[in-house]
């Protein structure tokens, strides 16, 4: 490709996303035909505009502020981000918070094979044998969420004050947030389908929930879409390190062919 193609790829790059970074500068010079693919893939969301372009930020920082991804770069560019589109220092806070529910899922997960096993063993416990206290609780998650799942069953009968917790924990944000409840089930579905986690049932879950607080088909399509382009966060980190080997190790001698 010419000069004038990198530049137009560049220019084209900065109106989608709304900045440039020296990782996307590396790869435009050493690969411009998959950076033009790159470019492409990663724009469809942008232009389909079902989401706002702050809510839109929201969903890059779940996924990139997520437990199990942690990519720092991309938090960055994205809070910016939705700060250029009008959020609130209170808006993005809310996002994180939402976020860091992401560890429940280890409960979530573990709690149901807990009691297979101990169904194995004849000690299973009756999860709807319920006390005033674990009643109590199963109303306040289904006041303070606003649904329930049969999955919380086996933790509230189990562990009724890590419960109480994590409903105190898990509802701040429901209770005293500034979020539409479509949003924050959106930042749910963010996290839970991203390809660093692909909690399903979490996921599924969420779908409804989002659905039932108006959330469009559309809406929740480019969450999954916005989703599917982490993986690239492998070159955003990765050819800056390649570069530096190169120009360290290999002294660029060796190939001429590649604009370092």
């Amino acid at each position: 490709m010419s000069a004038g193609d990198h530049e137009r790829l560049r220019e084209q790059f900065e109106a989608d996303h709304g900045h440039w970074t020296d990782a996307w500068e590396k790869l435009l010079r050493l690969d411009p035909v998959f950076f033009s693919a790159y470019l492409e893939f990663s724009a469809v969301s942008r232009r389909s505009g079902a989401l706002s372009p702050k809510v839109r930020a929201f969903m890059g920082i779940a996924l990139c502020g997520a437990a199990t991804h942690l990519f720092e770069p991309g938090l960055r560019l994205h809070i910016d981000e939705a700060f250029e589109h009008g959020a609130e220092v209170n808006e993005v806070l809310e996002v994180l918070e939402l976020t860091a529910t992401l560890g429940i899922h280890a409960t979530n997960a573990g709690v149901p094979i807990l009691l297979e096993v101990l169904a194995e063993t004849g000690d299973a416990p009756d999860v709807f044998d319920l006390d005033e206290r674990q009643l109590s609780l199963k109303a306040g998650f289904e006041a303070n969420r606003g649904y329930w799942n049969p999955m919380w069953d086996g933790v509230l009968k189990l562990a009724p004050e890590f419960f109480a917790t994590y409903l105190e924990f898990s509802s701040v944000p429901w209770k005293h947030g500034v979020l539409e409840p479509k949003v924050k089930e959106l930042v749910y579905c963010a996290f839970d389908v991203a390809s660093t986690h692909l909690w399903l049932p979490g996921l599924k879950l969420h779908i409804r929930n989002a659905l039932g607080h108006g959330a469009t088909a559309a809406e929740i399509m480019e969450v999954i879409q916005i989703a599917s382009v982490i993986g690239m966060h492998a070159c955003h980190v990765g050819v800056p390190i390649l570069v530096e080997a190169a120009e360290r190790i290999l002294a660029v001698t060796q190939d001429p062919n590649l604009d370092l």
